[in-house]
C-alpha cells in the first residue's frame, strides 16, 4: 500500500508517508509518522489484529533515512520458543543440536536498517532481557557465543495485547514495557473509522483487478453502505480478503447489495437503530470476535481482581487506624472484600452505564471492552 496514489472523487486520501484514509484518527497517524520517522526512537504500535500495524511500521521506515537499508519483518508469535534467541540473535556451530553451521539472526541481517518485531507480548520473559540490552545499547551476543557484537538497528514493535496487563501478571518485564512505551501509536479498529471503508475497499478493489487482469466497473451507494455498517472483526485484513473475493468471483461486475451481502453473510448486518446488537457470524468470523471477547473479559476480571485487591489493602489500613470503633468503613467494608467478581463486574458496568446515562459506546469505551461484549453482559445481568 506504501507510495500508492489513490484518487477519491473528490479529493487525494494518500497521505505524504503512503498512510491510506480520509479518518481524523488516520490523518493524525499519519502526522506522528512523519514527525517520529526522521528519528533513531523505538515506537511501539498497538492496535486489534488486522487493523494495519505492519502498514505503519513501514510507513515509517520509508519516510526514515534508513529508508535504503532493509526492514526486516519477525512475528515473535510464530517462532517456537526453544529457537526464538537463535532467530533473533543468531548462533555459532554446534551451539546445540542441529546448529551445523554459523547463522545470523534478525538483528544482524537488519542492521543499518528497521527491525520489525510484530506480536512482541508473546516474546519469552527469557528472551525480553536480552531484546531489552539491545535497544538500550545495540549489544547481544549468539547462541553458544560469548563474544559481544553491536548492530545500529531501528527497532518498531507492535502488539494486540495490552501489555500493561501482561506486566501486572508477570507475563511481561516491566523495564521493557516501560522502556517500549516511550512513544506509541495506537490504530483504532476499522468499526470506529468507517470513512477509511469505502477508501480502503476501492484501494484493494482496483489493485485485485489489476493484478489479476479484472475490468472492476465499481460499486453502488447501496452496496457500500453495507460495507460501512458491518461490524468488521477482523478489521482492514478482512475487508481486503472480502473485496479480493467480490472483484474475482464477481468477475469485476458493478457491485449492488445482494452481491455485496453473499460476501459479508449479511445477517451480520443488523437493521437501522439496532446497529449495536449482537448478531449471529459466519464460523470464521464468529470465532475471531471470540477470540475478542475473551481476551475482554479476562482483561476486565484483572482490573477487578486488582480494585479487590486495592479495596482489600484500604479496609486493613482503616482497621489499623480506628480507635474506639471511629472511622468510616466506605467501600471497604468486609462485606464488599467478600464480594464475588460477578457482583463486581455486575456494578462495574451498572455503573458505567449509569455515568454515561445508558449510552453504551461511552459505557464501552470506560470500561475498555466491545460494545458486543457490554450488550452480552446487560443481558446476563439483567441490566436492559
Amino acid at each position: 500500500m506504501q507510495g500508492a496514489t489513490v484518487k477519491s472523487e473528490r479529493q487525494d486520501i494518500t497521505s505524504p508517508v503512503g498512510i491510506i484514509g480520509e479518518s481524523a484518527q488516520m490523518k493524525k497517524i499519519a502526522e506522528i509518522v512523519e514527525q517520529v520517522a526522521p528519528t533513531d526512537i523505538t515506537v511501539l504500535i498497538t492496535g486489534e489484529s488486522g487493523v494495519g500495524k505492519e502498514i505503519i511500521a513501514k510507513a515509517i521506515h520509508l519516510a526514515s533515512k534508513r529508508s535504503s537499508r532493509p526492514m526486516i519483518t519477525v512475528n515473535s508469535g510464530a517462532i517456537p520458543e526453544g529457537i526464538i534467541e537463535s532467530e533473533l540473535f543468531g548462533h555459532e556451530r554446534g551451539s546445540f543440536t542441529g546448529a551445523s553451521d554459523q547463522r545470523k539472526g534478525y538483528f544482524e541481517l537488519a542492521d543499518g536498517g528497521t527491525l520489525f518485531l510484530d506480536e512482541i507480548g508473546e516474546l519469552p520473559l527469557s528472551s525480553q532481557v536480552k531484546f531489552l540490552r539491545v535497544l538500550e545499547n545495540g549489544e547481544f551476543q549468539r547462541v553458544g557465543s560469548s563474544v559481544p557484537r553491536h548492530v545500529n538497528v531501528r527497532v518498531i514493535a507492535a502488539t494486540n495485547r495490552d501489555l500493561e496487563s501482561a506486566m501486572r501478571q508477570g507475563l511481561f518485564r516491566p523495564d521493557l514495557f516501560y522502556r517500549l512505551r516511550s512513544f506509541t501509536i495506537l490504530v483504532p479498529p476499522l468499526r470506529e473509522r468507517p470513512e477509511d471503508i469505502p477508501v480502503l475497499f476501492r484501494l484493494f478493489a482496483e489493485e485485485v483487478a489489476r493484478k489479476n487482469g479484472i475490468s472492476y466497473k465499481g460499486i453502488s451507494d447501496g452496496a457500500m453502505d453495507l460495507l460501512r455498517e458491518y461490524g468488521w472483526p477482523g478489521n482492514v485484513r478482512e475487508l481486503r480478503n472480502a473485496a479480493e473475493s467480490m472483484i474475482v468471483l464477481e468477475k469485476g461486475k458493478y457491485l449492488e447489495p445482494d452481491d455485496v451481502r453473499k460476501y459479508l453473510k449479511t445477517n451480520t448486518i443488523p437493521p437501522a437503530g439496532e446497529r449495536n446488537l449482537p448478531v449471529h457470524l459466519s464460523k470464521s468470523v464468529e470465532q475471531a470476535e471470540r477470540e475478542l471477547i475473551l481476551r475482554a473479559l479476562l482483561e476486565l476480571k484483572g482490573n477487578i481482581m486488582e480494585l479487590k485487591s486495592m479495596l482489600e489493602e484500604q479496609r486493613q489500613s482503616q482497621d489499623a487506624t480506628k480507635h474506639g470503633g471511629h472511622g468510616s468503613l466506605a467501600v471497604g467494608s468486609q462485606d464488599d472484600a467478600g464480594i464475588s467478581i460477578e457482583e463486581m463486574e455486575h456494578r462495574l458496568i451498572a455503573e458505567a452505564l449509569g455515568r454515561s446515562k445508558g449510552n453504551r459506546r461511552m459505557a464501552a469505551r470506560a470500561l475498555n471492552i466491545s460494545e458486543r461484549t457490554l450488550y452480552r453482559k446487560i443481558k446476563e445481568y439483567g441490566l436492559e
